[in-house]
């Protein structure tokens, strides 16, 4: 029998995976617990639908990630932090105050998680951070830190 796995199920096959099992198995095992669907043409369908939806949601974000990336490339982000007199600062700058500053001066909110710096920012200049938009998308971004004296 043929059928249409609702969930992962160990030894058998993955969500949305169409299956030939035993009718045994999936009239007193997989059906009764809606573990499975039966195979018909309409499920067939449906099934098929769905994953095509999912390929336009994933060429969607695909598209916005690599707009955003052309956006964003080559954009300075200013920072302001506290600092000694040689240049040297108070800690080192995160991602989370990164991702603030790109939100404030450019109007554009990023995950801090997507963030990566090539070494940890703890001295006045420019440096680099790379933003990673999508699998396969990311853009270079300059940040230039100004020391804050008291």
């Amino acid at each position: 029998m043929k059928v249409i796995l609702l969930q992962d199920i160990k030894g058998t096959g993955k969500k949305d995976q169409i299956v030939e099992i035993s009718d045994g198995y999936a009239r007193n095992y997989l059906l009764p617990r809606k573990l499975a669907k039966e195979a018909t043409a309409e499920a067939l369908n449906s099934l098929e639908r769905a994953r095509g939806a999912d390929r336009h949601r994933e060429e969607v974000r695909r598209q916005q990630a690599e707009t955003q990336a052309r956006e964003l490339k080559g954009k300075v982000i200013q920072l302001e932090v506290r600092g000694g007199e040689n240049g040297k600062l108070y800690g080192s700058i995160t991602n989370d105050q990164i991702a603030s500053a790109l939100k404030a001066q450019h109007g554009i909110e990023v995950d801090k998680r997507k963030l990566e710096q090539e070494e940890p920012i703890k001295s006045a200049g420019q440096s680099f951070v790379t933003l990673k938009l999508y699998p396969g998308i990311s853009t270079r971004m300059i940040v230039n830190v100004k020391v804050q004296t008291k």
